[in-house]
């Protein structure tokens, strides 16, 4: 569910958008703290500085509340526009960009990611939003496979959404035993050893 979902709706004053924003943040340090299924309501107000009934003048209960700290944290999560903010054009170096962006926001995210990983396995409409959004971000490696497959840099015989898929999962799922798990991987040989991956499996061909 995102913002403009919310059945509440989104404050009308500033005072109420600062109120919201409270509550937002305090949930995000219950719920790293305690885990979703652990954490209470009441918690999260008291953390936020508000009465406990004023929670819900802005969201309908902890699902609604989680669904909005998610929502912060994974448009972070897709580091958009990397082309943009660093002028880099040359593939392998945007690709180790972007792995870059993607692995320090995970890093400095990583105790609530632990936490998305809980609610994925207990609430399916949560889950079904994060592979909307997988998607979303599957879509946008695949555009920039297909037109690395149209220069001729890349294998022609890949899938572009397979790969983009296989390629994302890759470097999400290694992030996840880094920062979550804490295996024990030197942050740059993590990326250099990601991009390597990602480069190889493209058949990226030099300039």
């Amino acid at each position: 569910m995102s913002e403009a979902e919310s059945r509440k709706g989104l404050p009308r004053t500033k005072r109420g958008e600062r109120t919201r924003a409270a509550l937002i943040a305090a949930a995000r340090e219950v719920f790293e703290r305690d885990g979703y299924l652990d954490a209470k309501i009441s918690d999260i107000s008291k953390a936020a500085g508000t009465a406990s009934g004023s929670f819900y003048t802005y969201f309908d209960g902890k699902e609604e509340i989680f669904a909005a700290v998610a929502e912060q944290v994974q448009e972070e999560m897709l580091h958009p526009h990397v082309r943009g903010r660093t002028g880099v054009t040359d593939p392998r170096d945007l690709i180790e960009a972007a792995n870059r962006d993607y692995l320090r926001s995970y890093k400095r995210n990583a105790r609530l990611m632990a936490v998305l990983e809980e609610v994925a396995l207990i609430n399916e409409d949560f889950r079904e939003l994060r592979m909307e959004r997988g998607k979303a971000f599957a879509e946008r490696n695949a555009k920039m496979i297909s037109a690395l497959q149209e220069s001729g840099r890349a294998s022609a015989d890949l899938d572009p959404m397979i790969t983009a898929h296989a390629l994302s999962v890759m470097v999400s799922r290694m992030a996840y035993l880094v920062f979550v798990q804490n295996q024990r991987i030197p942050f740059e040989k993590l990326v250099t050893t990601l991009t390597q991956l990602w480069v190889n499996a493209l058949q990226l061909e030099s300039d």
